[in-house]
């Protein structure tokens, strides 16, 4: 090698065979074509020949001399760089320069020519290649390794293959960029800050969308690398992250993306990172740990992440950060769960429980973001998430803002289609979420008319797709309606009830638009319009739009016509949709995408268009009610009984027959609808003969050869068939035949003749039928029908007790226990209380003589012939029958008048009656005669007495049914303002008069000024008043002041000469007064109105004083807790059994409503008539179907020793409530029929309660 330099010394340069000189003189080509020849030479070379080295090395120095290095053209440039690349190869490890500086120019100036890479087209590419490819396997620059200026040669030489990579490049290219770059990383002493960032700038988000060639290189870089280059990556975050010194690097801004993209590459790169991140979860810089949960959401969220396994305390460290106290944090947590849930289902546990958490937070983003997250998992796959997420959004859907509502009930709607109809992840996953469907028909008990709408609109695009073909859609609707639970099924039936009531009232305002002007047709439309309104969202706004949508209509005929048809009877699903499509294309506006107008007219289509039901639908839902009865349906594959489905098939075309009786108008449905009459099952055969009084009134006219064959069978069912079928077939022939006397004749003359009391079960039939031809033709058998009542069923069957009853502590049974004597008592009790109701007169004082009857049953404990015979079941049936005929009766204003103070008053107490279940039965219909407006004010104020009742569930039905009653009488008064003249029947705040009356005549208040006694008034009188005073409306507290005030002027109505009873009116009335002034703090304002006081109740008032002229002192001396403190007393007016040693020397109290008029003799007893209205609603509330034993103590009040004392009735809980479950009525005509028969059924849904503590006889 000393040979070699001496060689150079001389400065003679020896060429390549056949090379001249090459220098400055040569031209351009001529210098390319000698240097492509020295190329060749180089090229071939290799480092074991001596010999050529030292020829050449001159040359080799000569080609490094700035001649070259800085020559203008670059094809020149390009050759002298791969010769002085061979040159590195040929004379490793030693370089023939030995200068640093000429060293540095080299390696720059190779680097310069490296960017010629980046046109992959150019004919020199392959040079370019070659040059690359050389330098790498020689790993040339690590010669530069010994430099100063290493770090600058190599920097520059990173920037330059990541600016020069590109996507022409093939592998081979990236491979040995790669190989050049790591070998410097790899044997180098250290990597430098700035040689970092070269690497780490293209890992930015931002310089990772311009150059994914760049990223990819730096990425099989740092993986290739990753050991050497991982404690200056490591000392590069300790700078920023634990001493925060930003000015280390251009990319401290970057710092948490670099994180995330190193840990993607390759996790060791982060091992001493991490622990880093755990501190930063806990700093007190709210948007310091908002960066760091974002990142970590990232990494613990990724599909192949293993680093809540791997690193477990920062995992729980992470957790913690779903309870932050920054907002944004808490919701990006809650954000990330959909992907961990995803992608780690193996951590859902441990989410959980945050969740959980987070669905209760006060911030309404982030309860609907836990919403979001456990919903985008479940439609991914549902075994995903676990029964506990599932029931957080089942929660929310209760949650008190919209938003999240209506996230949480289409989340549910989506689960339920994609995995109950689609069926996409088997049997058992629909099963999982089967509750689901209940559980959004449900909402729809919620008072907001945005969640009904949205109810509705979930029914027809997930749990019944609109769009689905015909008979797959009946098909889906037979068998949700089967397997819906009792509530759903109301709450859909509730459903098509309004929707069917919102298109009668746009038919309505179709009809009267097309009248003539005037000053009634303007008040006329303005009245439909508000009904209207109320239906839909916003009625604020909505009420503009809808007075718009008039005007359209009476302008515009072609919308016109297209609603007339949309709301027409006969409207199929087709034409419907071509409808709606056609109103909203004529209504919209391209120039106006966002247009509330046309919003609010697509509700109101969308809750009146017929998408799910006309006569092909009908007809298809016969064909699947058919297959069921045949056994070729797929009942069991979709998991329903056969029996329940064709029972629900016939309750949902009963239900529709109300809403849509037109699409019911076909012979095929008219014959499938015969053969279910002619069935076994009794519920078919009632429901197909409900279908037919429903949808049958055109059947003899247009279905001849069907009446022919309908009439004997409904002949025969009114004969012989159970008593609910006998009901029904007559009201099919009242609603469906002309020649109705004839047919009536036909059936009343026989079974009349044929009544006979020896055989009690084939008794029950025939007074059924009987009762329903009274009630629906009293002129036509007024004669027969006096005679039957006195004679038959007062003389014969109700004063005569035949077969005794069993002997049982029982007070209730189930209905097949009850005795055939006494079910044929009540039917007759019914039939006498049909034929008044029928009459609708009491010219013959029929209703005097009935009303003694029914009073005569209670005031003997149902056993109206006293002689003892009778069982106490039987006896508390006959309670039950004389309490609601009563109440039947009172519905008729006729009868109401006639009803006497002490029948009303006894008629009260059997709300506090011994029997749980007869209670139960009374209360119910009490609440169904008070919300249809038709029960008179007073009957409200018998809920007062519910307050004693030792069952908590009857004390909390009470209260929900005076406030539903008390909401729908101010509603109503505000949305008819014209019935002020009615106003004493109808605002609530008038039954305070009728409970101070009920409470002073309570047998069980009997001594004054008793303590025990006067708590117990307040705490009736604190039930009713504490629902009236929630609310000050109109300044109410002071109109019942006033009243309060204006009772004690009067005397009481009833005994106005009875010292004692004028007395407690007062005291009641100062407990009353005691109440108004601890409770309110507007009492002393003016009235609003001066109260009118019934006339019946309180005679005329002595003076009218001023309430500053009135003597609060006597409120003031009665001291005493209020309601929700006091312990409930135990009742001092038991009913003690002669029997019971205890009672033995106790003082003999008034037996509770007992008070029977001397003369009442048995004889009189036989000209007092009686009948019953119903036991119970076909189905009670679950609420109030309580498993208690009866109370022991007297039938008219049960003692209240049985109730533990935080059963007390207290101020309820404010907060979001469920309105009552909307009742099952489909229209107030058939409920009027039905309403006396529905015990019939009813019964059989109260439970028996078990055998309790006995009830006492009375001494």
């Amino acid at each position: 090698m000393a040979h070699s330099k001496n060689r150079a010394t001389d400065g003679k340069i020896t060429y390549p065979p056949g090379v001249k000189e090459i220098s400055d003189k040569i031209s351009k080509e001529e210098m390319v074509r000698r240097l492509k020849m020295v190329v060749k030479t180089f090229m071939d070379m290799d480092q074991d020949s001596e010999e050529e080295k030292e020829l050449y090395l001159n040359l080799a120095l000569h080609l490094a001399s700035d001649f070259f290095l800085k020559h203008p053209d670059k094809d020149v440039r390009l050759l002298v760089a791969c010769c002085l690349a061979d040159i590195f190869r040929i004379y490793a490890p030693e370089a023939p320069y030995t200068s640093p500086d000429k060293l540095k120019d080299i390696f720059m100036f190779i680097t310069r020519q490296l960017k010629g890479l980046e046109d992959t087209k150019s004919a020199q590419f392959n040079r370019y290649f070659y040059l690359l490819e050389n330098i790498a396997w020689v790993k040339s620059y690590n010669i530069c390794f010994e430099l100063e200026d290493s770090n600058e040669i190599f920097t520059q030489l990173y920037r330059t293959l990541f600016q020069v990579i590109n996507n022409g490049h093939n592998q081979k290219v990236h491979m040995h960029m790669v190989d050049l770059m790591s070998s410097i990383v790899c044997e180098g002493d250290s990597v430098s800050q700035e040689l970092l960032d070269t690497v780490l700038v293209n890992l930015v988000p931002a310089h990772k969308n311009l150059n994914k060639q760049a990223y990819d290189l730096a990425k099989a870089l740092l993986k290739r690398t990753a050991q050497a280059i991982e404690p200056y990556i490591t000392n590069f975050f300790n700078q920023v992250l634990m001493l925060g010194k930003t000015s280390v690097s251009d990319l401290s801004e970057h710092v948490f993306d670099l994180i995330l993209e190193l840990y993607n590459i390759d996790s060791h790169l982060l091992l001493s990172v991490l622990p880093q991140l755990e501190f930063k979860l806990k700093s007190n810089d709210n948007d310091e740990r908002l960066q760091v949960v974002k990142l970590l959401a990232k990494m613990f969220g990724a599909k192949d992440s293993e680093l809540a396994s791997q690193n477990k305390p920062l995992w729980q460290c992470y957790l913690g950060r779903f309870n932050d106290i920054h907002v944004p944090v808490r919701l990006e947590c809650v954000k990330f769960a959909s992907h961990c849930l995803m992608n780690h289902p193996d951590l859902a546990k441990d989410l959980t429980e945050y969740l959980k958490v987070r669905s209760h937070d006060p911030e309404e983003a982030i309860r609907h973001d836990v919403i979001v997250s456990i919903v985008t998992a479940s439609k991914k796959d549902l075994s995903l998430v676990n029964d506990h997420l599932l029931n957080f959004v089942r929660e929310r859907t209760l949650d008190k803002r919209w938003r999240v509502r209506k996230e949480a009930m289409m989340g549910l709607a989506q689960i339920y289609k994609k995995y109950a109809l689609q069926a996409e992840a088997g049997k058992e996953a629909a099963k999982q979420i089967s509750w689901i469907k209940d559980k959004l028909l449900h909402i729809y008990y919620q008072n907001s008319i945005d969640d009904r709408l949205l109810v509705e609109r979930i029914f027809a695009q997930y749990l019944v797709p609109h769009n689905l073909e015909t008979t797959e859609r009946m098909k889906c609707l037979y068998y949700l309606y089967a397997t819906l639970d009792g509530n759903a099924v109301k709450a859909l039936n509730e459903m098509w009830k309004c929707q069917n009531m919102l298109r009668h009232h746009v038919k309505d305002l179709l009809d009267l638009i097309k009248q003539p002007k005037s000053d009634s047709y303007s008040k006329a439309v303005f009245s439909k319009v508000m009904v209207i309104t109320r239906n839909l969202p916003d009625p604020g706004k909505t009420q503009d739009f809808v007075k718009k949508l008039a005007q359209v209509l009476e302008e515009d005929e072609k919308i016109r016509k297209q609603l007339e048809t949309l709301v027409s009877p006969s409207c199929s699903c087709k034409q419907a949709e071509v409808c709606v499509k056609e109103i909203t294309k004529k209504l919209g506006s391209p120039k106006q995408p966002s247009n509330p107008f046309l919003e609010m007219v697509k509700f109101l289509l969308e809750r009146i268009a017929p998408v799910h039901i006309d006569t092909e639908s009908i007809s298809a839902l016969i064909k699947q009610v058919n297959k069921s009865i045949e056994g070729t349906a797929d009942d069991e594959d979709e998991g329903v009984p056969t029996e329940q489905a064709i029972r629900a098939g016939l309750e949902l075309l009963k239900v529709l027959s109300f809403t849509h009786p037109v699409s019911f108008h076909s012979a095929e449905t008219f014959e499938s609808l015969l053969g279910c009459l002619k069935m076994d099952d009794e519920k078919v055969a009632e429901a197909a003969l409900q279908i037919f009084k429903n949808t049958g009134s055109k059947l003899e006219e247009s279905f001849p050869h069907i009446k022919s064959v309908l009439l004997p069978v409904l002949q025969h069912k009114a004969k012989k068939c159970p008593p609910r079928q006998a009901k029904y077939a007559i009201h099919c022939i009242h609603a469906m035949f002309s020649n109705r006397d004839t047919h009536f004749a036909q059936i009343f003359e026989p079974l009349h003749k044929s009544l006979d009391t020896d055989n009690m079960e084939q008794l029950i039939t025939p007074l059924t039928t009987l009762g329903h031809l009274a009630m629906l033709a009293p002129e036509q058998f007024a004669a027969p029908l006096k005679s039957l009542v006195a004679n038959f069923i007062v003389k014969d069957l109700l004063m005569n007790d035949r077969i005794p009853g069993k002997k049982t502590t029982k007070l209730w049974v189930t209905d097949d226990e009850v005795s055939p004597e006494t079910l044929a008592k009540i039917q007759g009790l019914k039939l006498m209380v049909r034929w008044l109701l029928g009459v609708k007169n009491n010219q013959s004082k029929s209703g005097n003589s009935t009303l003694r009857m029914l009073t005569a049953i209670l005031s003997s404990d149902g056993d109206l012939t006293e002689q003892g015979k009778m069982g106490k079941p039987d006896m508390s049936r006959l309670r039950l029958a004389a309490g609601c005929a009563v109440l039947r009766l009172a519905q008729e204003p006729c009868y109401h008048e006639i009803i006497t103070l002490e029948q009303y008053q006894l008629c009260a107490l059997v709300i506090n009656d011994e029997c749980y279940q007869v209670r139960q039965a009374f209360a119910q219909k009490l609440q169904k005669g008070l919300c249809r407006l038709r029960l008179p004010l007073e009957y409200l104020a018998v809920f007062t007495l519910c307050a004693k009742d030792p069952v908590k569930e009857r004390r909390a039905h009470a209260r929900q049914c005076l406030v539903k009653n008390i909401n729908l009488r101010r509603e109503y008064l505000k949305q008819h303002a014209a019935v002020s003249e009615k106003l004493i029947s109808l605002l609530p705040e008038y039954v305070v008069p009728y409970a101070i009356h009920l409470l002073v005549h309570d047998p069980d208040y009997v001594k004054v000024q008793d303590i025990e006694q006067l708590k117990d008034i307040k705490e009736a009188l604190w039930f009713v008043l504490e629902i009236l005073m929630a609310k000050n409306e109109n300044n109410s507290h002071a109109f019942i002041r006033k009243m309060v005030e204006n009772i004690k002027q009067t005397k009481d109505g009833q005994c106005p000469d009875d010292p004692k009873i004028n007395e407690k009116l007062y005291t009641v009335c100062d407990v009353a007064m005691n109440i108004v002034i601890s409770k309110s703090t507007t009492y002393s304002l003016e009235s609003p109105k001066d109260p009118v006081l019934p006339a019946r109740y309180f005679t005329q008032p002595d003076k009218v004083l001023d309430s500053a002229d009135v003597d609060h002192s006597e409120n003031e001396d009665i001291s005493m807790k209020s309601p929700s403190e006091t312990e409930k007393p135990s009742r001092g007016r038991k009913r003690g059994a002669a029997a019971n040693q205890d009672d033995k020397g106790l003082e003999s109290k008034p037996k509770r409503g007992r008070k029977k008029a001397a003369n009442t003799s048995t004889d009189d007893a036989k000209d007092q008539w009686g009948e019953d209205s119903s036991m119970v609603e076909a189905t009670l509330e679950t609420e109030d179907e309580q498993n208690s034993p009866p109370k022991r103590g007297r039938r008219g009040r049960p003692p209240k020793s049985a109730a533990s004392k935080d059963e007390t009735p207290s101020k309820g809980r404010r907060g979001r409530k469920k309105t009552a479950p909307p009742a099952d009525e489909e229209n107030e005509e058939e409920q009027e029929e039905e309403e006396d028969d529905e015990d019939d059924a009813g019964s059989e849904n109260m439970e028996v309660k078990p055998k309790g503590r006995r009830g006492r006889k009375p001494r």
